[in-house]
């Protein structure tokens, strides 16, 4: 029999017609020493699975037992991670993880508790922070201080609800490397929620799926020698067969089948000229240097003189090309975009968009943020409604009105186009930015990390959505993001960016891979990983900071 144990639980929150079943008949049995990943969506109850094995709820039916011993309250013998740090903001470094080796230990000698302290602040690489406070610190070093805070009252399991999630790429990648090897230090028992799937296999024994209805899905076993690293990942077969397998199960139960539909796109035209999204899908000949980034600077005054943030970026870009724009946090990524938006004034140089200059915000050339900017108390549909009234004047009331349906549908909101934006959630937000860019029938679409704030498996479901509703505008696109695997799902070209200041274009990689494409159907292609390793290779070029040379793209112009 395992540590830790769920034998036949659900759990449901509310009564009678306000009840809610989030977990149904979850057995579970959790070995001694075993490193389990729990894994699954947004909303399908990982948060509230980990809290009866925290003894923080207690489940409707069943039991769920440590050590053979009903879990009636919290315990430190199972220490938590949270995604947030709930750190005493008044308190050091050393003095948060005191806190709690006070608590555990009231007995135990002062030298004896100091020598704990530092042992585990050592462990999670902070000695050289012990008297800072939580503000001093980055997101990643205050999650290092709630490990070692956990891991300093000596718990028998470590239950760890998706602590990586708040941290950008690098910083979470780092981490979990760190929680790794602390876990194989000392061999405890480790539960992790996760939505991440690279993150999961790369850490885990065993991998159970939590399927969206609240039951327990397919069970993975990870048999990857450790320790793991991430670069040889890449190139290993099990790995990527394990990678697919994995995406595949979460992808069929996740993701369903977008229904097509039936409202039809009117044959209107917006104010810009541009025609109707499937018009313009079916014309034939694609105009080359649609979009005309020419040898452009941004440069910003500062107290010690001018400050380049980007200087000779040169990229030609034809009608109904797909273009991501990569590299690490500061390169100048939003700043090309925000130009090109309008939105930010070119210091040096121009842009064109077909064939005349850039100059000022037009809803031609159409944005989606990172936060979706809606408007609270409007509905889904007026939101959108908002710039399609101002871009279709000649079309009737009727006919404008099927264009924000048209889009709203398209991307998935067909059930939910009444509800006004405050009672929405962030995907279902982030879906309705989508729905208002494409519904202005855009020269340009220009996405700035639209899924960054969204958890892993949300983005799948919104990269499919935006790649769908793309396939039937061919509208030409940008988008901007720090996501390997989305900049190759996306893109015809992956343009990466060297570091800034002075950043410009470092490399670029022509996709050719086939299209439509499914993220299934890509891990699945034989070239997928080549371009992969292309952008982890230029990415880890650059990583910590360095500045190497920049190769010369060796088509910056597609002629």
């Amino acid at each position: 029999m395992g540590i830790l144990k769920l034998d036949n639980v659900s759990k449901s929150f509310g009564e009678g017609a306000n009840r809610t079943d989030v977990l149904k008949d979850i057995n579970l049995d959790v070995e001694e020493g075993e490193f389990l990943v729990l894994l699954g969506f947004s909303g399908t109850g990982k948060t509230t699975l980990i809290n009866l094995l925290a003894g923080l709820d207690t489940p409707s039916k069943g039991s769920a037992t440590f050590k053979g011993a009903p879990i009636t309250e919290p315990s430190p013998e199972r220490g938590v991670i949270f995604q947030s740090y709930s750190l005493m903001p008044w308190l050091t470094v050393n003095g948060n993880v005191r806190l709690a080796v006070d608590s555990i230990f009231p007995g135990m000698s002062a030298s004896e508790k100091s020598d704990k302290v530092d042992h585990y602040v050592k462990m999670v690489g902070l000695s050289h922070a012990t008297t800072r406070r939580p503000a001093e610190l980055s997101g990643g070093m205050r999650q290092r201080v709630n490990v070692a805070r956990a891991l300093s009252m000596d718990p028998e399991v470590l239950l760890l609800d998706e602590p990586l999630s708040a941290l950008d790429a690098l910083t979470r990648a780092n981490l979990a490397d760190e929680i790794e090897r602390i876990w194989d230090a000392d061999k405890k028992t480790c539960v992790l929620i996760t939505n991440d799937v690279d993150e999961a296999i790369l850490l885990a024994d065993r991998i159970i799926a939590l399927n969206p209805d609240g039951t327990l899905g397919d069970e993975f076993k990870v048999t990857l020698p450790r320790p793991r690293d991430r670069s040889a990942m890449n190139t290993n077969e099990t790995f990527k067969a394990l990678r697919a397998q994995v995406t595949k199960y979460l992808m069929d139960v996740g993701i369903e089948a977008k229904v097509e539909g039936t409202r039809l796109l009117p044959d209107v035209t917006p104010i810009h000229g541009v025609p109707t999204a499937i018009a313009q899908a079916q014309e034939g000949l694609i105009e080359n240097r649609f979009l005309d980034f020419s040898q452009l600077y941004k440069v910003y005054p500062t107290p010690k003189g001018p400050l380049t943030v980007v200087e000779d970026f040169d990229l030609k870009i034809n009608k109904g090309e797909f273009i991501s724009l990569i590299g690490h946090s500061g390169c100048g990524k939003s700043t090309v975009l925000t130009m090109a938006a309008g939105l930010n004034e070119i210091s040096k140089s121009a842009i064109k968009l077909d064939g005349r200059h850039v100059e000022g915000a037009d809803p031609e050339r159409a944005v989606v943020f990172q936060a979706p900017s809606l408007f609270p108390w409007l509905t889904a549909k007026q939101n959108v409604a908002v710039g399609v009234d101002r871009v279709y004047p000649k079309a009737s009331q009727s006919e404008r009105q099927d264009v924000v349906e048209y889009y709203l549908e398209r991307v998935g909101l067909a059930d939910a186009m009444d509800k006004p934006a405050v009672d929405l959630s962030n995907g279902m937000k982030q879906r309705v930015g989508i729905a208002r860019a494409f519904a202005l029938s855009p020269k340009l679409l220009l996405l700035d990390e639209p899924f960054g704030m969204l958890d892993s498996l949300t983005r799948w479901e919104l990269q499919e959505v935006l790649m769908e509703v793309w396939s039937r505008t061919k509208v030409t696109a940008i988008c901007v993001t720090h996501d390997v695997d989305e900049a190759i799902l996306l893109a015809d070209r992956v343009v990466m960016m060297t570091n800034g200041p002075q950043a410009t274009i470092g490399k670029i990689t022509e996709v050719d891979l086939p299209r439509p494409r499914t993220r299934k159907a890509l891990l699945e292609h034989p070239d997928y990983y080549a371009y992969r390793q292309e952008v982890l290779d230029f990415l880890e070029e650059y990583e910590h900071g360095a500045k190497p040379k920049p190769k010369k793209p060796s088509a910056i112009a597609a002629e």
